[in-house]
C-alpha cells in the first residue's frame, strides 16, 4: 500500500499520520470516494472527484482543492502502477476540539491505494432489518459515517452473503452497503431512483448510460422476487445476485451478461479520466 496525505507520500504507510484529534476519527466527520485502478490508471477519476465535491458541499467541508487531489492519485500510482486495484481518497474536517463542532484548519487529504482481486461474477445478498433513512441529512452522501454498514454487512456475512441490502423507510428498495441494485422484471431492467436515498453511483450511472434501465421506487419484495438481480460497484463493477436471501436465482441471467458485457465494452472509455 502507498499513502499520500496532505502534499506527501509517507515512508510508512502503516506509520502514525492523523492527529488523534481529527475530525475524520472522532466523529466520522469526512467524505470519501473509491476508484477502481486497471494498469496503472484510474478508472473514471473526474466523475467520482465531481461526487467527492459534492459530498464535501453537502457536509459542509470546505477548501477541498481537487487539483491536490489529483496530485495525490498520480504520487500513489507512481509510486505503484497497480495491475488492478482501488484508490481511497478521504478529506476529513481536519484537527477540531472533542465533540461535534470543527475547528477552523484545513482539511485533512489522504489517498492510498492498494492491489485487489477481481469480483466473483455472481454473489448472493441477504434483507436486513434496518431501513435506510431517505430523509436523514447524509442520505445520498459518501461520507465516512459507515458503522450502519459495517453492521449490516456483518450480519449478511452471518448468513453466508457478500452484501446487505437496505429498504428505506416506505418499505422501497435502497441500495446495498456499498453497491446499487439493478433488477429485471418481464425483461425491464430497473433500479431506484436517487429519491430513495441511495448513494449516486458512478457504476450505476454508467450502466444506466451505457446500457440503459427505469429508474423507479417499489417495494423491495418486487426486486427480491425479480427475474434477474445484479448488483453494481467499485470492486464488482456489474455482480450476478445468485441467492437473495433463501431464493436461489440463476445467474448471471441473460440480461445481467449483456449488462456485463456492455461495461466490458464501454470501460476503456473512461481509463486515466
Amino acid at each position: 500500500m502507498h499513502v499520500w496525505i496532505n502534499g506527501g507520500l509517507l515512508d510508512d504507510p502503516h506509520a502514525p499520520a492523523v492527529p488523534v484529534t481529527d475530525h475524520g476519527l472522532t466523529v466520522g466527520d469526512a467524505v470519501f470516494e473509491a476508484v477502481k485502478v486497471v494498469e496503472g490508471q484510474p478508472f473514471a477519476l473526474s466523475l467520482h472527484l465531481d461526487r467527492l465535491e459534492r459530498s464535501a458541499a453537502g457536509l459542509g467541508l470546505t477548501g477541498l482543492d481537487l487539483a491536490d487531489v489529483r496530485r495525490g492519485v498520480a504520487a500513489v500510482l507512481d509510486a505503484e502502477p497497480l495491475a488492478l486495484g482501488r484508490l481511497r481518497i478521504t478529506v476529513t474536517a481536519g484537527p477540531a476540539p472533542m465533540g461535534s463542532g470543527r475547528g477552523t484548519g484545513a482539511p485533512t487529504v489522504i489517498v492510498a491505494a492498494s492491489a485487489m482481486e477481481s469480483a466473483a461474477e455472481t454473489t448472493s445478498v441477504v434483507t436486513v432489518k434496518w431501513p435506510r433513512n431517505e430523509r436523514a441529512a447524509l442520505a445520498g452522501m459518501k461520507t465516512t459515517s459507515y458503522a450502519e454498514n459495517v453492521v449490516a454487512l456483518a450480519a449478511a456475512q452471518a448468513e453466508g452473503a457478500t452484501e446487505a441490502v437496505f429498504a428505506n423507510l416506505q418499505g422501497h428498495l435502497c441500495e446495498g452497503t456499498g453497491s446499487n441494485v439493478f433488477y429485471v422484471v418481464d425483461g425491464e431492467v430497473r433500479t431506484p431512483t436517487l429519491a430513495s436515498g441511495c448513494l449516486a453511483g458512478v457504476t450505476r450511472r454508467l450502466v444506466l448510460d451505457w446500457f440503459g434501465g427505469v429508474e423507479i421506487d417499489e417495494p423491495i419484495e418486487v426486486a427480491a422476487a425479480a427475474d434477474e438481480i445484479f448488483l453494481v460497484s467499485t470492486t464488482r463493477d456489474v455482480q450476478g445476485v445468485s441467492r437473495w436471501d433463501h431464493r436461489e436465482l440463476a445467474a448471471p441471467g441473460p440480461v445481467t451478461r449483456a449488462a456485463m458485457a456492455a461495461w466490458r465494452d464501454r470501460e476503456p472509455e473512461l481509463l486515466g479520466r
